[in-house]
């Protein structure tokens, strides 16, 4: 989870040298685009991990050998298709997660340095500790739902003989029997273990930019 975080902050760096001059700073939706480009290509590219990780977590003992076996039968039984399960509603759900998180990162820190006279450079840990959390409990609020239907379908995908569900007849089923609250199901615990792990990231990004001499834009 931390390598997969710092590489969509990374990733956002670059994004964001797209929109700027090199002299303005980015406006909010350029730093809501950018974020949202970023947690796009890297969960594109680690998607199949997380449904393998799925599979293994939730497979029967002695249904999968290894990783690569798990890779092989995925593909035999199903086609290359299997390891993207679930990925719309992922897809659909990073976009506002990712955006929201480093466009509430950036603005909080920013409403810090203007209040207290500080540089960008100056907020200490604490400081980036608190704005990471409070980005990343944001972009939870708006995410949350589609990353529940993103792992029912990940789990119901390895139900034998059971009918292929589709996006919307999952969330029909949530709503239809647990409610609204039923799309936050497991929302705290979740939070306990991505919250602290974005957090430490943005400190890590901040170290990072300082590394490669990016400015704060």
């Amino acid at each position: 989870m931390f390598s997969i975080i710092v590489f969509t902050i990374t990733l956002s760096i670059t994004y964001k040298k797209w929109f700027s001059d090199g002299h303005s700073k980015l406006d909010l939706h350029q730093r809501f685009i950018a974020g949202s480009l970023a947690g796009v290509t890297a969960q594109s590219i680690v998607y199949p991990m997380e449904v393998l990780k799925t599979r293994l977590a939730l497979g029967n003992t002695g249904q999968y050998k290894n990783i690569n076996d798990c890779v092989k039968i995925l593909i035999k039984n199903k086609g290359i298709t299997a390891l993207y399960v679930g990925y719309i509603p992922n897809l659909l759900g990073i976009i506002p997660y990712a955006g929201i998180e480093l466009t509430v990162y950036e603005s909080v820190k920013k409403a810090y340095n203007q209040k207290y006279g500080k540089n960008p450079s100056e907020p200490n840990i604490f400081v980036h500790l608190g704005c990471g959390t409070i980005s990343s409990t944001c972009g939870q609020l708006g995410s949350y739902p589609l990353a529940l239907v993103r792992t029912k379908m990940q789990a119901h995908a390895i139900v034998r003989g059971g009918p292929d569900l589709s996006m919307h007849s999952h969330f029909y089923n949530i709503l239809r029997e647990e409610g609204l609250f039923g799309l936050y199901r497991g929302f705290t615990p979740n939070c306990m273990k991505v919250v602290p792990a974005v957090s430490i990231s943005f400190v890590v990004y901040e170290e990072m930019k300082i590394l490669l001499g990016l400015n704060s834009n």
